[in-house]
């Protein structure tokens, strides 16, 4: 099969739906598509999704994996972050790139790898997906085990957990119990966009300190 998804373009906040796609030719195409690209891949049993994300987009999965970064830091967590990871897993004709993952509690099962192998290590703890344009399409977390979900349209975070291979809503986080961390988030998500990244992440620290003492 020759792919040159290259030639495609795929405008900012899109998606491109392709049918009847074997494993081999995912491979193919992300091999084409390279680790430096901006497009983020859904794949499930033969349906690939191609989005291209939009500057709004990139800026709110930023803002809300550092802010989680912070909470994690500030109770002493050891963490690790992997971005938008494709996460494939043959067997399960599976593969995903999440907008922001977290491995927390299996942190160190993964801790130092090069290469993350679904069919040998645990999913991320954590996912966080950003959909303005699109909704996150939860059955492919779900047959992965991702425990914990979370979406953000732009104006609600709504958290989902994983129980009985299903995600359902939650009023909190399986991680962080004791704070509310979807108000907390949107709320100092919105604020950035006014007083900037920086002025937001000294005042969340702040406040992360003072809610956990």
């Amino acid at each position: 099969m020759q792919v040159d998804l290259r030639r495609w373009v795929v405008p900012q906040g899109h998606q491109v739906l392709l049918t009847g796609v074997t494993w081999s030719e995912l491979e193919l195409i992300l091999d084409e598509l390279g680790d430096k690209r901006s497009t983020r891949l859904s794949y499930s049993n033969g349906m690939l999704e191609i989005m291209s994300p939009s500057p709004e987009h990139e800026d709110d999965k930023v803002i809300l994996a550092d802010l989680v970064k912070i909470i994690l830091e500030e109770q002493g967590r050891e963490f690790r972050n992997l971005g938008s990871t494709t996460f494939k897993n043959e067997p399960m004709n599976q593969a995903v790139e999440p907008d922001e993952c977290f491995y927390i509690e299996h942190e160190p099962a993964i801790r130092g790898k090069k290469r993350i192998d679904l069919t040998l290590d645990p999913p991320p703890d954590l996912v966080i997906e950003i959909d303005l344009t699109a909704r996150t399409r939860f059955h492919n977390y779900a047959r992965l085990g991702v425990p914990e979900l979370w979406r953000y349209d732009g104006h609600t975070l709504e958290i989902h957990i994983l129980r009985h291979g299903q995600y359902v809503p939650s009023p909190q986080s399986r991680h962080f119990p004791a704070i509310p961390v979807a108000d907390a988030l949107h709320h100092h998500l919105v604020q950035s966009r006014s007083i900037g990244r920086t002025a937001v992440m000294r005042t969340f620290r702040i406040w992360v300190r003072q809610y956990l003492d």
